[in-house]
């Protein structure tokens, strides 16, 4: 009895022994040794893990910053470009100088420019009412006001103005991580420059319809008609599917679309008022100073 349990245990023994002596070389074949860089380059990111660079963190995006060795695609948006050449210098690269980003609402459909029709009543989710119906305005593109996009913003950059149901983005706040343009399911917010002091001018409608339809559910939607395209001298504005278009890398903020849109739709944000000149298209019309994209 005793030789048979002497002998269980040796040969116990011997196995563990053997199974350790093969995870240890296992190991040592499989061994993934980690660039000390990564903890450094880690360490200068904000930790915002918002995924406005793309990846899915912080610690994923020095991973990928370090792998590439290569920062003209790789961008933080929360720390900007000061901390990308902090990064950059880590790194014994060159960081570019990136114009900062803002969201910005592409949609004036307000409580008096589109008025409700109908009431929804439904779960409190723009993505809800979105699959359901066209909105309460009636305009199939038009922002339904729900707050997808507040809910998704971790920095409390953008919120539901009372007065006008629309989202409203907050100039010092907003980092431009994108999680707002991925919230919206009509594609509302998009992300542009910020501009020279902060100023910025783009066509704040999103809908495709025709003329008529479109301006019958809201009094400031683009209706097609490219004036301002034929009155842009950069070629910073085109017109396709009914609706026009500013390219923020062209536009020189040169303010001569915004007097002859017929509707009111293309905005001037962070502006002086517009001086009235005598014979000018538009002359009549005085810019109200606009101070949130």
């Amino acid at each position: 009895m005793n030789e048979t349990v002497l002998f269980a245990v040796l040969s116990l023994s011997a196995i563990g022994v053997a199974s350790a002596v093969i995870l240890y070389f296992v190991a040592q074949k499989f061994k993934v040794i980690e660039d000390p860089r990564i903890d450094v380059v880690n360490e200068i990111l904000p930790g915002a893990n918002c995924g406005g660079c793309g990846l899915a963190g912080c610690r994923a995006f020095a991973e990928e910053l370090v792998k590439t060795g290569d920062l003209s695609k790789l961008n933080c948006p929360v720390g900007g470009s000061d901390t990308m050449k902090q990064i950059a210098s880590v790194l014994g690269l060159e960081a570019e100088e990136k114009e900062p980003m803002i969201a910005v609402v592409r949609c004036n459909g307000s409580r008096i420019n589109a008025p409700q029709k109908v009431i929804f009543d439904g779960a409190s989710s723009c993505a809800f009412a979105h699959a359901l119906s066209a909105g309460e305005s009636g305009c199939p593109n038009g922002c339904l006001g729900l707050g997808d996009c507040v809910v998704s913003c971790k920095f409390d950059a953008i919120y539901i103005s009372p007065e006008t149901g629309l989202p409203v983005v907050s100039d010092e706040k907003c980092v431009a991580c994108g999680a707002c343009v991925t919230a919206c399911p009509r594609k509302i917010i998009e992300l542009r420059k910020k501009g020279k002091k902060d100023r910025r001018i783009f066509v704040s409608c999103v809908n495709t319809e025709k003329g008529g339809p479109a301006k019958k559910n809201c009094s400031v939607a683009c209706i097609g008609c490219g004036k301002c395209v034929k009155e842009c001298p950069y070629e910073a504005i085109t017109l396709q599917n009914n609706l026009a278009y500013i390219d923020y890398e062209k536009c020189k903020l040169c303010r001569k679309c915004a007097p002859v849109c017929p509707t009111g739709a293309i905005l001037e944000i962070n502006f002086p008022l517009r001086k009235e000149k005598p014979g000018e298209p538009g002359a009549e019309k005085v810019a109200e100073p606009v101070t949130a994209g």
